[in-house]
């Protein structure tokens, strides 16, 4: 039997990723969120939602760009501190002595620590209650060589990121290997 929880923002996956943007005089900011995922293929979007009270909502709404940088386990306790402070108050880059990427692409610097980057172009953003939905265009991923297979593919377990439990308010690891997608379900052929 299962116990409803009703309506809540509960969901696994949730992602944690540290959005990049730049402020109006030029400094760099990053914030981490769990509110985000794919949205669409062609042309490759990827969404997030931010409260207006944010500052990276004014940085992203000046300078239509922003980044998501993909921290690993490793900087767990960066990644936490970037979603408690207020870039308003510390230059969060300084605190945490990680280094700010200004991005060749769009106009939003990107955690250089941290093993995987997407560069994004704002196209949409849509008021939904509380937060404003942000639809931004990949323009170009970046991951650490280091982390590829030697077919060049994306390992995650090399990766290491973070997940985000929202009911209990904690971090995760990714598991194991379960299978390969698209062929995992497939009839057994006997």
């Amino acid at each position: 039997m299962k116990k409803s929880f009703g309506a809540k923002t509960l969901i696994f996956p949730t992602p944690v990723w540290c959005v990049g943007s730049y402020d109006t005089n030029g400094n760099p900011n990053v914030m981490t969120i769990a509110w985000g995922g794919i949205c669409c293929s062609k042309p490759p979007c990827v969404t997030i939602s931010l409260r207006k009270a944010t500052y990276t909502y004014g940085n992203i709404m000046e300078r239509q760009a922003y980044t998501l940088s993909v921290p690993s386990e490793k900087y767990v306790r960066e990644a936490d501190y970037f979603g408690i402070a207020s870039g308003r108050e510390v230059n969060k880059f300084k605190e945490t002595n990680l280094t700010p990427v200004k991005s060749e692409l769009v106009d939003a610097p990107y955690v250089g620590e941290f093993p995987m980057v997407l560069e994004c172009k704002l196209i949409h953003h849509h008021e939904i209650g509380l937060h404003t939905h942000f639809i931004g265009e990949i323009l170009d991923v970046k991951i650490e060589e280091s982390l590829l297979t030697d077919e060049g593919k994306v390992d995650v377990e090399r990766i290491r990121p973070i997940v985000f439990s929202p009911e209990s308010r904690q971090y995760h690891a990714i598991g194991e290997f379960l299978g390969k997608a698209f062929q995992i379900g497939k009839k057994s052929e006997n």
